[in-house]
């Protein structure tokens, strides 16, 4: 019998190397689509959000140091309450009391309570307000005199 010939020896093979990554297998894209779709959401979260503005009642008389408790209502315009706050004072107000809201633009009615010193009943003043794209909204505001 013919004996076979021995075969050659393996040639020693290169150790496998994982595939080549390209642009498409790369978690990098996926991850930037979810943070642009995270940082989209943030931002018309934020445009669409009401803005905060500031409500200063400017007091202007000498009458104002008998003042103890003012209670601001805002309404919109069905009558429902979109800002409700209370000021306690021990010796009157200062000469101008700011109230943080938040309120979109346009026509409101606020009621604005005052409780004076000496006096049984509030007192109440009844005003619009008009909100534009201002951020602080100056209201001069004089102490009505006592009901009678």
């Amino acid at each position: 019998m013919a004996e076979e010939a021995p075969a050659p020896p393996a040639a020693p093979q290169a150790p496998e190397q994982p595939p080549r990554r390209t642009w498409r297998t790369h978690p990098l894209p996926k991850r930037l689509a979810l943070i642009a779709i995270v940082a989209l959401g943030l931002w018309l979260w934020k445009v669409t959000d009401v803005p905060e503005r500031q409500l200063i009642y400017r007091l202007e008389g000498d009458d104002w140091g008998d003042v103890r408790a003012m209670d601001l209502q805002v309404l919109d315009s069905e009558e429902h309450i979109v800002k409700r706050e209370e000021r306690f004072f021990a010796d009157g107000p200062p000469m101008e009391v700011t109230f943080k809201v938040d309120l979109p633009e346009g026509t409101f009615r606020t009621l604005l309570f005052l409780q004076v010193e000496g006096r049984e009943k509030r007192d109440v003043v009844r005003g619009r307000l008009m909100v534009g794209e201002a951020q602080a909204i100056v209201v001069p505001l004089r102490l009505p005199g006592p009901s009678r």
